[in-house]
């Protein structure tokens, strides 16, 4: 049986500092500051779509 390589999953979050709110994800990607939370929820559900 081959070895097979599972790519790893992209599991972001939105953080939260002052006024702003970013997407971060688990393999180090950030998003730009925005400061609507539905924004930083947009960029990471589209990094998370094409990493």
């Amino acid at each position: 049986m081959a070895d097979q390589l599972v790519p790893s999953a992209h599991r972001t979050t939105t953080v939260e500092k002052g006024r702003f709110t970013t997407a971060h994800c688990t393999c180090g990607w950030r998003g730009p500051a925005r400061r609507a939370r539905s924004k930083a929820r947009t960029d990471a559900a589209e990094h998370e779509a094409s990493p």
